[in-house]
């Protein structure tokens, strides 16, 4: 299987091409960035002994015609435009690009038509274990339980709250028949009166080098259930959106998430 990767420069792109080449089942086809970065030499797998030099594309659709699958971490504006030229090109595509708006989700809809497509808002296999156990210990619990979420990322994260935090809230609030756009605080400050019982609170901070962290409390009277996911690094990311990856290539074309890839649903 050969990757695309889209936002190469980045952090968890950096990663994914490391991973991608020392993996026996996958290989770097192609890969870029910014359109600035377009002709940039990048060297690729020194962590498995066999380094190799790679040039970025200039865009998505020079990049998908040395690939099979693209795997993109971008920013929304970028994300839905590669996701397009890989879709074109009749190739599958792996999303973990997070604050896309509602329209922008509606095309990757469609162009899930066409092609599997996996867009999940957080590669991580704990973290999709995390969104399961969420829903299953909201709907035990009620809302007899406050649920509150926090949010914790490095301070040069674009989005906030992080899409994973998103995703927590809009799973509890489905287990507990609330509405998110409706039943979600997102922080608190002044005189707000008694908390509503049917609220969910989403917390956010920014600081320092921190990879992700997420709780989500479970308050109710005489006891709290808190369950939290700590990443360590952003290899596991990596590992998760090229496990997407090679999920893809049986799919039928539609829209996933890793749910779906991890057998969760």
């Amino acid at each position: 299987m050969k990757i695309c990767m889209a936002g190469a420069l980045g952090r968890v792109g950096r990663r994914i091409l490391e991973i991608a080449e020392a993996a026996e089942d996958s290989e770097v086809g192609s890969a870029f960035d910014v359109p600035e970065s377009s002709g940039t030499e990048v060297t690729i797998g020194g962590e498995s002994g066999h380094p190799r030099v790679i040039t970025l594309a200039a865009n998505a659709a020079e990049a998908m015609a040395e690939s099979d699958v693209l795997i993109d971490f971008t920013l929304a504006h970028a994300c839905v435009a590669n996701v397009r030229a890989a879709s074109e090109a009749g190739k599958s595509s792996v999303i973990g690009t997070t604050g896309l708006s509602a329209e922008q989700k509606i095309e990757l809809k469609d162009l899930a038509s066409d092609v599997p497509i996996v867009f999940a808002p957080n590669m991580s296999v704990g973290v999709n274990i995390l969104f399961k156990l969420t829903s299953e210990v909201a709907s035990i619990l009620g809302l007899d339980y406050n649920v509150e979420i926090i949010d914790i990322h490095h301070n040069t994260k674009q989005d906030a709250p992080s899409g994973t935090a998103v995703r927590l809230a809009e799973r509890a609030a489905e287990a507990l028949g609330l509405d998110y756009d409706k039943d979600v605080a997102h922080g608190r400050e002044g005189m707000i009166g008694e908390r509503p019982r049917g609220q969910i609170g989403v917390h956010t901070l920014r600081g320092g080098d921190v990879v992700g962290e997420h709780t989500v409390s479970f308050i109710g009277e005489g006891e709290r259930v808190e369950i939290t996911h700590r990443a360590h690094s952003r290899d596991n990311f990596a590992r998760g959106a090229l496990r997407a990856a090679r999920w893809t290539a049986d799919a039928k074309p539609g829209l996933y998430d890793m749910q779906d890839v991890l057998g969760l649903k």
